[in-house]
């Protein structure tokens, strides 16, 4: 004999607990009054009953869900998988789900933004995807707050939180010139994203200051770039005694390149890279890097949106919190 499991409704729970079913409703409707009183009858029933709320019900009233949207594209990176881990336990502490929306292009496309949309997300999170304002206009006329992160644009549209990268890149320029660099080189990501180019900017402002000889590359934030670029260098004849690479997936391919044409690190040449990723600290490579504050950037963000969401202002600002380097065998 097949055994139904019985579905329990809100009508159950207002049964058990002597209210109306309206109250139930007030209950789990943010916002709605309700005394305290009921609040806890309720609770105390949906408890004994084991009732869940329909949230894909409460959606279709409130026009909003308890979901915030992410947009990623670069899963390849270990810096990003590691952003959604703690992006989805943040919001799943707060009672929020993550829609993980993985785009292969690097701008955001109409589909990414239109599958947001149809899921009347409460917030929106863009990754490393560069931002179309045509396409994202429909998140501001509904009052969806959005926040760039580790990405920031050059006007006030929208709210971002990054990486000082500036002030890291300055700051890892200065260290090579005390370690008594005299040329160095720059591998870069793509050119296109404000993460590269503020990197690029303070790394250079501050060799060029100290007249040290300086040579740019540019990648694609790839192992396989980094490798390729190592490789690149090596057949120049010049291995510079200084390398900044602007992220560690690309780094640890230029020690692998360099370590197998006998290039000792850091004694001929000195190795830097940007992310602390949890490879950078394996014993295999003990790579030299500045730490991104990852936490700290969630934190802001989730604060953000969780403000936001709950009355929308439309207030933006670009957030840079201030990592730190971390130094071990590379340099």
């Amino acid at each position: 004999m097949r055994i139904l499991k019985y579905h329990v409704t809100a009508k159950d729970v207002a049964k058990l607990a002597g209210v109306s079913q309206s109250s139930v409703s007030r209950v789990y409707f943010e916002g709605a009054s309700v005394s305290n009183k009921t609040r806890e009858k309720v609770l105390a029933a949906a408890k004994e009953l084991g009732y869940r709320p329909n949230e894909f019900a409460r959606s279709l009233i409130t026009n909003r869900t308890k979901i915030i949207g992410l947009v990623m594209k670069g899963i390849h990176n270990p810096f990003y998988p590691e952003v959604l881990k703690q992006f989805t336990t943040a919001f799943n502490k707060l009672g929020y789900s993550i829609l993980f929306v993985s785009t292969n292009n690097d701008e955001i496309q109409k589909e990414d933004i239109d599958m947001l949309r149809n899921y009347n997300v409460a917030g929106v999170i863009i990754t490393d995807a560069s931002l179309s304002l045509n396409v994202t206009e429909d998140f501001k006329e509904n009052q969806v707050p959005l926040v760039l992160f580790n990405r920031k644009i050059d006007n006030d549209q929208f709210y971002s939180v990054c990486c000082n990268n500036l002030d890291a890149s300055e700051k890892i320029a200065k260290y090579l010139i005390e370690k008594g660099c005299s040329k160095v080189a720059y591998i870069a990501g793509n050119a296109n994203t404000s993460t590269s180019r503020d990197r690029e900017k303070g790394f250079t402002s501050i060799i060029e200051k100290n007249n040290v000889t300086l040579n740019k590359y540019t990648s694609d934030y790839t192992y396989e770039g980094g490798y390729k670029t190592a490789k690149k260098i090596i057949a120049e004849k010049e291995v510079p005694e200084g390398i900044f690479v602007a992220n560690d997936i690309m780094a640890l391919g230029v020690v692998d390149a360099l370590r197998e044409n006998s290039i000792m690190i850091p004694a001929e040449t000195k190795i830097v890279g940007f992310d602390n990723i949890e490879m950078a600290s394996w014993p295999t490579y003990n790579l030299t890097t500045w730490e991104q504050p990852i936490t700290k950037m969630v934190e802001q963000t989730v604060n953000y949106l969780m403000t936001e969401m709950v009355e929308f202002s439309g207030y933006t600002e670009s957030v840079e919190v201030n990592g730190a380097l971390i130094v071990r065998k590379t340099t």
